[in-house]
């Protein structure tokens, strides 16, 4: 008898510990992510050959307490390494574990491996070689707290890798949570259909199931195969018992047609499913086809059976909006087309087996990796109908009100980016904006008090809504959550898919980006403020002070503006700019683009200019400025340098979105300067329920204002 540990996937635990007794092992005890048990070799042989859970089976060689890296080392040099393999065979070691004495795997690795090396260099005066990659043995060494174990490894590749994969889909299922999956599920041979199946595994699996077909019956390797006690007259009537078994079961497999069915609506994905199949030997026994999930039918109509399936799940919040009506069209297709059904599903995210809308009888804790997911059962009621009701109907109510009133309204003002919704409703604090074709949820970040998966699950849901009564396609939903910003967070890079969109905005042509940034380089809420820049601008020398992507400097040229001075401190920014400028024919010597710390810039400036429109922000502590900037605190000293290069008849447009802002009207009068409030006339129809949200000033000479030469 031998001590052995069998490693898994966390939550496996329990399915494999009952599979390694059902193969004659003995003390079978579960640990985390792993099941400890003794036995003859045969049964070692066995669960290397047949266990479709584990993931390595290794030989325990020894445990030692250990308080230093020099007891780690002494303890490894002691065991016999040249009983396992010779000095002319390679070896790896694979460290786990930490304590006080080391805490850097790679150096724990290091101390047993120079033990190894040293004792068979003082053996023999040779030492061995390290293969990381293809080693003819394999050390595992854990420490503990104070106890270190140590085993060789018997299996070579883990043993999720069953020799039928070498191409996989974009996110591949491991083989041996596969099976635990159609173990979980409850699956017995019964029909099996997978909607979604990617590169097949789940499938694969079951049908080698059916075939009695042992899952390392094709692998290339075994660990043990070059350990020097392996036993060739244990072995080898093992494998030929199930080689005979496979044959015989796929044999009868066949007499039962037509019951493994797969589609994915990607056919170069499906190809690779079907060359898998292919390998495993059970290519005969799948069907597979392509098609659209979000279409599903019934491939056996009027009879019942089992959907198993792993959907995609998205890593991250702002890919779900795709996904929604994924999981919701699933839902439906369950309730319409599979009555009487058992249906499994494995999802990393909760949420979206929510919109699935169905109860689960069980549900369990699996990890794909370090990535933990929900896999639930369900059974279909067989006299199920698809769900008639709409998530989040206060909200849906609201959104179609809105977009009877904005739609109409957009179309005659000549715009195709406009605000939908600004959190109308408490429950539903997001902002929704529509860009052409495309929408952008932003969400503000929930109250303290609210539970994050209640907000998530009620974001998910306004989500499904919108999509519900836009018809905008999932894909075309992007999702941000907006935060109090601070400094330069609003330009905050997400991603990098560098995707322009051009929408229209009256006369002009704007790019947008709707994914890379926290913003999309448009304020919506300007929209009337540029226009009255366009029409102000002709003839004028025109200044655009924290220009963004310069969207008022493109209004005032296409209104004539005699000049344009763009300046912003960012460089993305001020070239978005350049590209919106040269989008709609402005472009030459006469348009200006300066990159510089804008009040600095503002303190050098020696050109003077007709009409200057100036948006700072409410707050900066930017690292590239030299001191903080508040707009309340600050805007008299800025009207100061701006009305240095002011001509005489010149006009300053001043806008910020600092709520509650409080002009210094003795300030501006000390500087010669008045002041007239316009900001209700540069707030858009589409922004009418949050008037605070910018506030806009005319700001001119006071001898201009009373008439004076």
């Amino acid at each position: 008898m031998a001590d052995f540990f069998a490693t898994c996937p966390k939550g496996l635990e329990s399915i494999l510990a009952a599979e390694l007794t059902q193969l004659g092992a003995s003390d079978v005890k579960e640990t985390v992510a792993g099941v400890a048990f003794s036995g003859e070799l045969e049964v070692a042989y066995r669960a290397c050959l047949w266990s479709r859970y584990a993931s390595r089976i290794a030989l325990a060689l020894t445990s030692f307490r250990a308080d230093t890296d020099l007891d780690l080392y002494l303890g490894c040099f002691n065991v016999p390494w040249e009983t396992h393999f010779s000095v002319d065979q390679s070896f790896a070691v694979d460290f786990s574990g930490t304590s006080k004495a080391i805490n850097n795997t790679q150096y724990g690795a290091l101390k047993v491996k120079d033990a190894i090396v040293d004792r068979f260099t003082k053996r023999s005066g040779i030492r061995p070689s390290v293969d990381k990659k293809i080693p003819d043995a394999r050390v595992l060494v854990h420490w503990k707290k104070e106890t270190v174990s140590v085993s060789l490894d018997l299996s070579g590749p883990a043993l999720h890798q069953r020799g039928y994969r070498d191409e996989t889909g974009e996110a591949p299922l491991k083989e041996n949570l596969a099976a635990a999956v159609l173990a979980r599920s409850g699956w017995q041979n019964e029909p099996l259909l997978d909607p979604m199946c990617g590169s097949g595994t789940l499938l694969i699996e079951a049908a080698m199931q059916a075939c009695d077909m042992a899952p390392g019956l094709l692998r290339s390797r075994f660990g043990f195969e070059k350990w020097l006690q392996h036993q060739p007259e244990i072995w080898q009537p093992l494998f030929a018992e199930a080689s005979v078994r496979a044959k015989r079961g796929h044999k009868e497999a066949l007499q039962q047609p037509d019951r493994f069915v797969g589609f994915d609506i990607d056919n170069r994905v499906l190809q690779r499913a079907k060359t898998n199949a292919n390998r495993a030997g059970v290519g005969d026994l799948i069907r597979f086809e392509q098609a659209d999930a979000m279409k599903l039918n019934n491939p056996w109509p009027g009879s019942k059976g089992f959907l198993i399936s792993n959907p995609p799940y998205g890593e991250r919040l702002g890919e779900f909006p795709e996904l929604l009506k994924l999981y919701q069209s699933l839902g439906n297709a369950l309730r319409t087309q599979f009555q009487g059904w058992k249906v499994t599903i494995l999802s990393a995210s909760p949420e979206l087996l929510s919109c699935l809308r169905l109860r689960a009888e069980k549900q369990y804790r699996l990890f794909n990796g370090a990535l933990e997911c929900q896999l639930r059962n369900y059974q279909i009621a067989e006299n199920s109908v698809a769900s008639q009701k709409m998530v989040a109907e206060d909200f849906a109510n609201r959104l179609k009100k809105n977009i009877k009133a904005l739609d109409k309204w957009a179309k005659q003002e000549g715009i195709d980016a406009y605000r939908l919704y600004d959190a109308d409703l408490p429950d539903y604090n997001v902002a929704i904006d529509r860009y052409s074709e495309y929408l952008v949820i932003q969400e503000y970040a929930p109250p303290k008090t609210i539970p994050e998966h209640v907000a998530r699950q009620r974001l998910l849901d306004l989500m499904q809504a919108t999509i519900e009564v836009t018809g905008v396609p999932g894909k075309n939903v992007i999702l941000k959550v907006r935060e109090r910003q601070k400094g330069e967070s609003q330009y905050q890079k997400l991603n990098a898919e560098g995707q322009l969109l051009e929408v229209k905005e009256y006369n002009a042509k704007f790019l947008v980006n709707l994914r890379d940034y926290l913003d999309t380089g448009l304020f919506l809420d300007h929209r009337y403020t540029r226009r009255m820049l366009g029409q102000m601008a002709k003839g004028k020398d025109f200044l655009n002070l924290f220009s963004y992507t310069g969207t008022a400097s493109v209004h005032a040229g296409l209104g004539g503006a005699r000049t344009t001075t763009t300046v912003d401190m960012s460089r993305t920014y001020l070239n978005w700019a350049r590209d919106n400028m040269r989008h709609n024919g402005l472009t030459g010597w006469q348009h200006k683009f300066e990159q510089a710390d804008c009040l600095d810039w503002l303190r050098h400036c020696e050109q003077t200019f007709d009409l200057i429109f100036i948006d700072p922000p409410t707050f900066s502590n930017s690292k590239r400025m030299d001191d903080t900037f508040d707009v309340q605190r600050d805007h008299i000293d800025v009207m100061m340098m701006l009305k240095n290069i002011l001509n005489p008849d010149g006009l300053i447009v001043f806008s910020n979105n600092k709520r509650h802002f409080k002009m210094d009207f003795a300030g501006l009068e000390a500087l010669g300067l008045v002041a007239e409030n316009i900001s209700a006339k540069t707030l858009p129809k589409d922004f009418a329920r949050n008037p605070q949200i910018h506030n806009c000033w005319l700001i001119r000479h006071a001898a201009t204002e009373h008439g004076q030469a």
